[in-house]
């Protein structure tokens, strides 16, 4: 057993080592304020804590990236998540969306939030602080509600 433990502890160096190759793309596009939430929302500064705290990381351009996120194989991990957050949700560029997808997109913020599935698990075991509590939850409902019912009264 012995004579297998340094041979495969190489091994596995040499692959980590050589994970280290194949690097994601970890930055932060740049972003037009004017485009952004908030500017095109009216968002009250605990709305706007709560987004910093909890949610901007993965769906802004103002991503923090952690020491952990340039390290494979969790850098691939992170720049995925980090992705499809900005994919299906983009406070960043908030003006891309259509009134009837923000309308979509507010209601999704606050049955995601209810639900417990954002922020994801597995960002919030290593950022506890994003962890929402259900006075974060309610705050951010409410939020959504005046913002849909802004919006819906803009239309009409």
């Amino acid at each position: 057993m012995r004579k297998y433990f340094k041979p495969a502890a190489a091994a596995l160096a040499l692959l980590f080592a050589g994970a280290q190759i194949v690097r994601p793309e970890v930055s932060s596009p740049p972003a037009d304020p004017s485009r952004g939430l908030e500017a095109r929302a009216r968002l009250t500064p605990e709305v706007r804590e709560l987004l910093a705290r909890s949610c901007n990381d993965c769906h802004t351009r103002e991503t923090r990236w952690p020491w952990y996120s340039r390290v494979a194989p969790v850098s691939w991990y992170v720049a995925d998540h980090v992705r499809h957050g900005r994919k299906h949700l983009d406070f960043s560029d908030w003006q891309q969306y259509e009134s009837q997808d923000i309308d979509g997109l507010l209601v999704g913020i606050c049955g995601e939030a209810e639900r417990g599935t954002m922020p994801l698990r597995s960002y919030t075991l290593l950022h506890p602080e994003a962890t929402l509590t259900p006075t974060d939850v309610q705050t951010l409902c409410d939020w959504t509600e005046r913002e849909r019912a802004r919006l819906a009264n803009r239309q009409s």
